[in-house]
């Protein structure tokens, strides 16, 4: 019997709604969350259509069309504009909202900061970062309730700022985008008119004012320190961290660099992105832990042994694979973006079903993840499970919490050194337990989050 299955509670999981609402519950439910939306037949389903007056959409969970749209034909299923409509005031024009040629100019300038060179270089501002935040919760660790998701956020914007400017977190300018940003999530962006309704492109979008105020304040904020940075290196005295790489990797292509415009629409989107999906997925993993005690004393034991009193070599990623299964399983259970919207350019048959041009194809990770019929004992925690053949089976078809093919996140090694390297660091310091009465509740808007936080607390090893 493996260490899930001997231990109980299920990790949490929102309840679906029932197969057929009225079209103004489903809205009320969506705004609230896009999990509990959701019927329950999507976790066994290989394909399901969903049809109102406002849209037409198709959510795929066979591994054959989800390889077909993300892998084998992306072009062909570009993103969605729904999916602009809500993030444009913080992102304008960034990476992850554009397609064809822009997109593709974008990844050739990107793409090389990420490559695994870069990521060996910032490896010891990823490991200031955990000390930081160690010592942080050390203050803290006296057994009382402990929001930990207000850490995670913390923690992951400190790694951003160390990594994309050396700059920590307690930096004037990193502070106030912090604080921002939190606002901003607040606002909830992400659900705005434009992204349920096909308006044309010349109808005014309407966002709410704290939405449009707090974009503007970031995107200011990060205008002042890629401004900054243009100097620095004009002036040959600039950090070699991401921001140089970025701002002085030419297109190989065009030749062109990002001008500082461009690069603040880049760096709005690695905030966002870099920090608001590792919050997430190192929450989940912490809450885990707290469930399952056992894997936390596993995972202090590895740190131990693995972890030096002084800054190690990055190789130490690779020798934390307690953490880092862990850290794999919590984004298979709570996947940080769990769903992506494709538009077909073209009309397609998908499994006996015309598709029309212009439908909304949905790719669910958290259902695809969830599966019953493609993962055994889908929702239980069992980080054991992807040394078993369904779990490397399903790593290869049934994965992605990071996306796959052409567009897979660029940061993706990035996060699976960043999350295990915390999660190992935060165990080997804490015994880490949930609070009673206090049970975490996932919920989706833009990243899976909890419903009222995430609840915990600590106390030394």
């Amino acid at each position: 019997m493996t260490q899930a299955r001997a231990q109980n509670p299920l990790p949490p999981k929102p309840a679906a709604r029932p197969d057929k609402v009225s079209l103004w519950r489903y809205f009320r439910l969506f705004r609230s969350d896009i999990l509990s939306a959701q019927p329950a037949r999507l976790y066994r389903a290989w394909m399901a259509e969903f049809r109102t007056p406002f849209f037409h959409s198709y959510l795929c969970n066979d591994p054959e069309l989800v390889d077909l749209v993300l892998q084998k034909r992306p072009k062909d299923f570009p993103k969605s504009d729904r999916i602009r409509e809500g993030l444009a005031p913080l992102l304008g024009n960034s990476v992850f909202i554009t397609n064809g040629p822009v997109w593709e100019r974008q990844r050739r300038i990107i793409d090389p900061a990420f490559e695994g060179g870069r990521l060996r270089d910032t490896f010891p501002a990823m490991w200031d970062a955990g000390i930081a935040c160690v010592e942080r919760l050390r203050a803290r660790a006296d057994g009382q309730p402990i929001e930990i998701e207000a850490e995670t956020s913390h923690a992951a914007a400190d790694v951003i700022f160390r990594t994309l400017f050396s700059i920590p977190i307690e930096n004037a300018v990193a502070a106030a985008a912090f604080s921002e940003f939190r606002a901003h999530q607040k606002a909830q962006p992400i659900v705005n008119l434009g992204a349920l309704l096909a308006l044309p492109k010349w109808v005014p979008r309407f966002h709410s004012r704290k939405a449009r105020r707090t974009a503007a304040t970031i995107r200011g904020l990060i205008t002042e320190l890629t401004a900054a940075r243009m100097t620095q290196i004009k002036a040959g005295t600039a950090p070699n961290d991401l921001a140089t790489k970025i701002m002085t990797t030419a297109d190989p292509v065009t030749g062109d660099t990002f001008d500082t415009a461009e690069m603040v629409d880049q760096v709005a989107i690695f905030f966002l992105a870099g920090h608001e999906t590792s919050a997430s997925a190192f929450g989940w993993s912490l809450y885990l832990l707290a469930l399952f005690p056992d894997w936390g004393d596993r995972l202090a034991a590895e740190a131990e042994a693995v972890i030096g009193p002084e800054i190690p070599y990055f190789s130490i990623i690779n020798r934390l694979k307690q953490a880092r299964a862990v850290f794999r399983e919590a984004m298979r259970l709570y996947p940080p973006v769990p769903m992506m919207v494709r538009e077909a350019s073209c009309p397609e048959h998908f499994r006996d079903r015309d598709l029309p041009k212009g439908a909304q194809i949905v790719i669910s990770p958290w259902h695809l993840h969830r599966h019953e019929r493609l993962w055994e004992r889908p929702d239980e925690f069992d980080p054991d499970r992807f040394a078993t053949a369904n779990g490397k089976a399903c790593l290869r078809n049934a994965y992605i919490p990071f996306s796959t093919g052409q567009r897979v996140c660029p940061g993706a090694a990035f996060a699976m050194a960043e999350g295990p390297l915390m999660l190992a660091m935060i165990a080997r310091a804490f015994r880490i337990a949930p609070v009673p009465g206090r049970a975490a509740m996932p919920v989706a808007h833009l990243t899976v989050r909890g419903r009222d936080g995430i609840w915990l607390a600590l106390t030394p090893r």
